[in-house]
């Protein structure tokens, strides 16, 4: 532990904190002014406790699955206490399954119990028109494995989420990105799997045993973004002349030899064909059970938004619709009313500059974020990412990364993991563990922070929470070591907020209580850092 600098004392002194809680406080803070790794999330307890968000989202008639997430030592029982008729819950596996054909909100209890003990958690089962209640929270292939994703890194990684516990936290989707794509064909003439994916139908089956959720890649244009099949083209029947000349790889990648006089870039095929195929991909990816579609393209136009939207529902099966990329803000309000997330952004890449630019320019959208429709700063940057087959350590620092998740969870950004999970470090699970912290972005209220402090590169987000409590962060973007604040007195800044009004403040990431505070909160951010805190007002 570093010894505490003078200047924290005197700020929380001048604050009227005693000298234990001052101590507490000021230690609890330091860790990570020097930009080592510093795991700050304590870990979880060996007794039961349920985690994840507080209401779940399906519409009447739709397959209903999830899966309670709980840590603790195992074995593990889970049972629910007034679950409604058209459910059942695994006793072994918490695995809640079935189907509810009445709209309605139905408030259940989850219980978890081991050798040591047990927990429960109030949880509210929403049957209606809406479903992505709170914010989706998974891995999608694209940001470590690129085009050379596979059947077996997928597994592979869905089994990692499960072995490595992140499910007993609520992560659910594992998708597959770009890549995956061959010729039409089958039953529904829809895209089939190239030889990467030999039985995608087996691969969504094993997902699905492990309590997880399955996701899938496709655009509107004849081809995409790597140069796959698309969900257009110019012949009736779905066959691609550029696949018919053979100008593509073993994988039907167009371009078999990129370098060759002759060679077709890409985007020659970045255009819409005559001929929408999306209602026959999307029944294909529901019978193969898919729970989840990224769906890529510039610029996200209503009609071809809308086109893929009406496919999904006559499914008949619960699929999160996320766009991509870079929507239009003018289309804002039909995002809202069409899909369940769309990125507000380019791709983002493990740099400061680029988690800074995206993070801190989202607050436009905010007016536009709730339940069921969340604005997607794109995914996560932590871990060995790669975006292909050869993978590096983030070049994100450990407070960048601090500051990368605890942004995202205030802004409810969907929480998408670009990493490869099996090579997960023990750092960058502490960092997508923290109950405490997932708890501000699976908020059930679904409020998105905006600023409400800028004082050069010392910013402040706020949230309201459902509880009427706020989630906080005190954001340094600059170079130094330097105190940041929070007033919520006279002429101060924070939502809602009473003056005079005293508030319990405690420090998410490690969980700790920092004290009672009234009017106002100072303290010291690290270069490039983050303070997250709740503040719980005291009665």
């Amino acid at each position: 532990m570093k010894k505490l600098s003078s200047n924290i004392l005197t700020t929380l002194t001048l604050l009227g904190i005693g000298a234990s809680c001052s101590a507490m406080a000021v230690a609890s803070t330091t860790d990570t002014i020097a930009d080592s790794v510093v795991i700050l999330t304590p870990p979880a307890p060996a007794t039961p406790r349920v985690n994840g968000a507080k209401v779940f989202g399906v519409r009447p008639g739709a397959s209903f699955m999830y899966t309670i997430p709980a840590t603790g030592e195992r074995p593990m029982k889970f049972s629910v206490a007034d679950l409604p008729a058209g459910l059942s819950v695994d006793n072994q596996t918490g695995r809640i399954t079935g189907v509810l054909t009445t709209p309605g909100e139905y408030t259940v209890t989850l219980k978890a119990e081991n050798a040591l003990g047990s927990a429960e958690k109030q949880f509210r089962i929403v049957v209606g028109d809406k479903i992505a209640l709170t914010p989706p929270m998974g891995w999608s292939s694209w940001n470590c494995w690129g085009d050379a994703v596979s059947q077996e890194k997928v597994l592979s990684s869905a089994r990692a989420m499960y072995e490595k516990g992140l499910s007993q936290h609520g992560w659910t989707y594992i998708n597959i990105d770009d890549g995956w794509q061959g010729k039409r064909g089958g039953e529904f003439n829809s895209i089939q799997p190239n030889s990467k994916f030999p039985d995608m139908k087996r691969l969504a089956d094993e997902i699905h045993d492990l309590g997880l959720k399955f996701g899938i890649y496709s655009g509107p244009w004849r081809g995409t973004y790597a140069g796959y099949v698309g969900g257009s083209s110019d012949n009736e029947d779905g066959t691609y002349d550029w696949v018919e000349t053979g100008d593509v790889n073993e994988f039907y990648k167009l371009n078999k030899d990129p370098n060759a006089p002759d060679a077709k870039p890409n985007w020659i095929n970045w255009k819409f064909g005559t001929y929408s195929f999306a209602k026959q991909d999307a029944k294909q990816w529901a019978e193969w059970g898919v729970d989840y579609l990224k769906y890529d393209w510039f610029p996200n136009d209503v009609p071809h938004v809308k086109d893929m939207t009406d496919a999904l529902l006559e499914t008949g099966r619960d699929i999160v619709y996320s766009l991509s990329n870079t929507g239009i803000y003018d289309n804002a309000a039909d995002y809202v009313a069409l899909a369940n997330l769309w990125r507000t952004t380019g791709d983002i890449n493990d740099s400061w500059e680029s988690v800074n630019r995206i993070g801190f320019l989202q607050d436009r959208w905010a007016g536009f974020t709730g339940p069921g429709h969340w604005s997607d700063p794109d995914m996560l940057v932590v871990g060995h990412v790669g975006w292909g087959p050869n993978l590096h350590p983030t070049n994100l620092t450990p407070n960048e990364q601090y500051t990368h998740i605890s942004l995202w969870c205030l802004l409810s950004a969907p929480l998408i993991i670009g990493c490869d999970i099996a090579q997960m470090d023990d750092f960058t699970l502490s960092l997508l563990t923290n109950d405490e912290v997932l708890e501000i972005d699976q908020d059930p209220l679904g409020k998105q922070a905006t600023q409400i402090s800028n004082d050069g590169d010392r910013v402040v987000y706020a949230k309201t929470l459902e509880d009427g409590s706020f989630a906080v962060g005190l954001f340094n973007r600059g170079e130094i070591e330097t105190t940041v604040g929070l007033k919520w007195g006279p002429w101060g800044s924070l939502p809602t907020a009473n003056v005079g009004e005293t508030y319990q403040i405690r420090d998410l990431w490690r969980q700790k209580d920092l004290g009672k505070f009234k009017d106002e909160f100072k303290i010291t951010v690290a270069p490039h850092g983050v303070v997250l805190v709740r503040m719980i007002p005291h009665k």
